[in-house]
């Protein structure tokens, strides 16, 4: 049984699995089970160029951030289970149990993380009633997102990234996979606000 399960690879995804794996020494996330799926095939990171990126030096590509930010988060927090080559076709349950259904496996999880981009080929059986054109994108792109409030889409289902109706901008991406790990860290933390910080002047 996963605390949390995130779909996707992405700028979001991995955000939110990195500040969820950053908080693997505080007491209330330590006993935590945080996987990713990265599968990221369909991810816009493929052919992306990075100019205008705060923290991103120019000319990074998008590519290269991928194979980075997978290595980065094993190197860093190898208790984060990164599953790739699946695809998640399926959802089923309700919080605290539900069961993701992909190409290869099944698996259980207290909550769910939807990170994926928000083309309209979207298909994740058990989510497509949460689907409704996208907010902030221009009619004729045809893209979606899932119906939320601040992100939350359901109890334990949070959505991040574009497909939460944010626009496609690497940090507004990585922001929002950032912002539902700190939600999810504040809910194991019993509600007190929470957030990880590092400090060169204080290693904890």
């Amino acid at each position: 049984m996963f605390d949390v399960l995130i779909i996707g690879g992405g700028v979001s995804g991995m955000s939110c699995a990195l500040v969820l794996g950053s908080a693997g020494n505080k007491a209330f996330a330590a006993d935590k089970k945080v996987g990713i799926f990265t599968h990221q095939k369909a991810s816009n990171l493929q052919d992306a160029l990075f100019n205008n990126a705060y923290g991103i030096p120019a000319g990074k590509l998008g590519s290269e951030i991928m194979s980075e930010s997978i290595e980065q988060l094993h190197t860093l927090y190898p208790q984060v289970e990164q599953i790739s080559n699946e695809k998640v076709l399926r959802v089923e349950g309700e919080f605290p149990n539900f069961t993701v259904v992909t190409n290869k496996a099944s698996y259980q999880t207290k909550m769910i993380v939807v990170a994926v981009n928000a083309s309209n080929t979207f298909a994740i059986e058990g989510l497509m009633h949460y689907v409704i054109p996208h907010k902030k994108v221009i009619v004729e792109k045809n893209r979606i997102q899932l119906q939320n409030e601040d992100h939350l889409v359901s109890e334990g289902i949070y959505v991040a990234g574009t497909l939460a109706g944010w626009r496609s901008q690497l940090s507004i991406a990585a922001g929002s996979g950032a912002s539902v790990a700190t939600d999810i860290l504040t809910l194991w933390n019993e509600g007190k606000h929470s957030q990880v910080h590092d400090s060169i002047r204080n290693k904890e």
